[in-house]
């Protein structure tokens, strides 16, 4: 079932989602919901805040990138639960973010290349691995999610000003998108 994204200006994209266990009612089918979901947004990850469940959980599937040549992406499709990343490493670079919570805005965000995350699967293995690329960079944006943080908080104050307009536009509902969304202010 495809749910509706969570629009900017929703409380719970700010809040820190919370661990879960294996006994968490319904999270096959929030699992199965939240790639249905991504894949009809066009997405590349999506995280539970953003279809209105605060806990630990986001789902990625970086196949799309691999089309881009120049990326030289390895696609993964995994699930992670009760994520915490142990450890950031490179020389920070600057790449272009979206967000399917935050419609029509792109800006650079600038993040480390390499990652450490220990997580759990879907069937609650235990797992501490590396990534880096665009892989680490599409983590990382999930990860910020489930710690209530967005995209546009790695913007300078100036960047953040020049949106702020945009950005009320979406909490109000006042854009047109090609998937279902759920404003925290009705048109």
């Amino acid at each position: 079932m495809i749910l509706p994204v969570v629009a900017y200006g929703d409380p719970v994209l700010r809040k820190k989602g919370a661990n879960i266990d294996k006994d968490y009612t319904g999270l096959e089918q929030l699992i199965e919901n939240m790639f249905e979901t991504m894949y009809k947004s066009h997405g590349v990850g999506i995280a539970a805040p953003q279809v209105g469940k605060s806990i630990n959980l986001f789902v990625l599937d970086t196949a799309p990138f691999v089309e881009d040549e120049e990326k030289q992406v390895i696609p993964i499709k995994k699930v992670f639960i009760n994520s915490e990343i142990i450890e950031q490493t490179g020389t920070k670079w600057d790449f272009e973010e979206g967000c399917l919570s935050i419609p029509h805005i792109r800006e650079n965000v600038n993040r480390n290349p390499e990652i450490l995350i220990r997580y759990q699967d879907e069937n609650f293995n235990h797992f501490e691995e590396k990534f880096d690329g665009i892989t680490a960079r599409v983590i990382q944006h999930e990860y910020d999610h489930v710690k209530g943080i967005l995209f546009v908080d790695h913007l300078s104050e100036f960047k953040k000003r020049l949106l702020k307009n945009r950005l009320l536009n979406i909490t109000k509902g006042n854009i047109d998108v090609s998937y279902k969304m759920r404003f925290p202010q009705s048109r």
